[in-house]
């Protein structure tokens, strides 16, 4: 039994990658909507049974084109779900949800207050 579950486990990490990977490979390229910027694939959660995914975009830019970004992406949700079914040969490509990675703004808004720190020492 716990072999099996992390047998699905290794499965569904395995895809998950696959995902990210064709994904970022659709952003660079083929989507023609001017409104997407220069975006990558940060993160892609799948859930526990495959269905869903949770995929975390990095846009470089401002706030304005981060969420035109996410517009385009929500508009071409469909395509890139049966791009991915094509190219992975899935049954069912995973519903996609886009959010907008925030990590990058955090990490650097943290460095800033560490260095004004050090220099009031």
């Amino acid at each position: 039994m716990v072999m099996e579950e992390r047998g699905r486990a290794y499965r569904r990490q395995r895809l998950a990658d696959a995902l990210r990977e064709e994904i970022g490979t659709i952003l660079e390229g083929e989507l023609a909507d001017p409104r997407i910027g220069l975006a990558t694939v940060s993160e892609l959660l799948l859930s526990p049974d495959g269905r869903s995914g949770q995929v975390f975009i990095h846009v470089d830019g401002d706030e304005r084109e981060a969420a035109e970004t996410l517009v385009a992406l929500g508009a071409a949700k469909g395509f890139i779900r049966h791009e991915l079914a094509e190219r992975l040969r899935l049954r069912r490509a995973p519903e996609l949800f886009f959010h907008l990675d925030g990590s990058q703004q955090y990490g650097t808004r943290i460095e800033t207050l560490l260095g004004r720190i050090k220099k009031r020492k």
